[in-house]
């Protein structure tokens, strides 16, 4: 990232008056920094924008329950969000462009108890480099069990799930597709090829779109982003079936900032606001009926897709278990 971005994400400068909202966002940097210039530019209220994984940004919501820093979260994956809602982190909210919303995202508005509002939608899969495929003549990956040939020994990269919303969904998403101790022992397997796992989601593609691994783990949409920037990506739904993402935007329970809060998340919701990912070169699917989708966007109804169960895998005490499992039995390393 460059210091410039890093000088708008992490805060105003000493010249500028103290912010009128302070907002952790989990989606990519570029998205960050023009979602914040548009509200902005909109409102001329003044914000604080930090980026950090989703993980990390439960972790400290959670830290500051009694005395909370942060206004509002904005994006990563929807199921760390509705666990916040069930542990009584976020505010009830009644957003202004609620009806306009897709039926997946009424869905999930419902299922937080109205304290947390879906603003996109990403499907999972994985990105190969295709010049490195070509060089180290290797077949090309079409299915989650390819991954674990031994011919893609050191030379894949997946999130970790304790940071990670986008790995704790691909954990998710291989427990409903292959069942419990199937899908763990499908990772133990994958395990033995893992060169890295990163603390932010969308790292391992753009590794392989720099030539740094051959293959990346990542939503579907972070991908195309790469490859719209002219990396040899080649994206892959993969044969069995794949999960998605909700990403979602959120009040903090005690925001000193609320009222500056409801505009950011009635921005968030509105045509105007879903417009940003694609201005910042995003191509999630927006939740708003009446936003447009960006040109590039992974079509999610041609995608075969499990029936991801975000009630239970936004569970404390079900992602506690898993990670914990995880953690034991596939020692993950950053």
């Amino acid at each position: 990232m460059s210091f410039g971005v890093a000088t708008w994400l992490c805060g105003a400068s000493q010249s500028q008056a103290a912010p009128g909202l302070n907002v952790l966002c989990g989606v990519d940097e570029a998205w960050c920094l023009t979602m914040k210039q548009a509200f902005e530019a909109r409102t001329g209220v003044e914000i604080v924008m930090e980026r950090k994984s989703t993980g990390e940004i439960l972790d400290q919501i959670r830290a500051e329950k009694s005395r909370p820093t942060i206004d509002v979260w904005w994006g990563g994956t929807g199921d760390t969000h509705l666990q916040a809602a069930t542990e009584d982190l976020l505010q009830p909210y009644q957003p202004a462009h609620a009806r306009e919303m897709l039926p997946w995202a009424q869905n999930f508005f419902s299922m937080s108890g109205g304290r947390s509002a879906g603003i996109y939608a990403g499907a999972l899969g994985f990105a190969y480099n295709a010049d490195l495929l070509k060089r180290y003549k290797l077949p090309a990956p079409t299915c989650w069990k390819d991954l674990t040939d031994i011919a893609y020994r050191g030379h894949i990269q997946s999130g970790n799930p304790n940071s990670s919303g986008t790995a704790f969904t691909e954990l998710a998403t291989l427990v409903q597709l292959f069942g419990e101790d199937e899908a763990f022992r499908y990772m133990s397997a994958l395990d033995r090829n893992i060169a890295r796992y990163t603390k932010a989601g969308s790292a391992p593609v753009k590794a392989a779109a720099r030539g740094e691994t051959l293959i990346g783990i990542s939503f579907m949409h972070d991908a195309v982003t790469q490859k719209q920037a002219g990396s040899p990506l080649v994206i892959v739904a993969p044969c069995e079936g794949t999960g998605y993402e909700i990403g979602a935007v959120s009040i903090i329970k005690g925001a000193s900032n609320l009222e500056a809060a409801r505009d950011f998340v009635d921005f968030s919701l509105s045509p105007e606001g879903q417009a940003t990912g694609a201005a910042a070169g995003q191509n999630q699917v927006p939740s708003n009926a009446r936003a447009d989708l960006p040109p590039s966007a992974p079509d999610i109804s041609m995608i075969k897709m499990v029936d991801y169960d975000f009630a239970t895998f936004g569970s404390p005490d079900e992602r506690s278990r898993l990670l914990k499992r995880f953690d034991t039995e596939i020692h993950p390393t950053q």
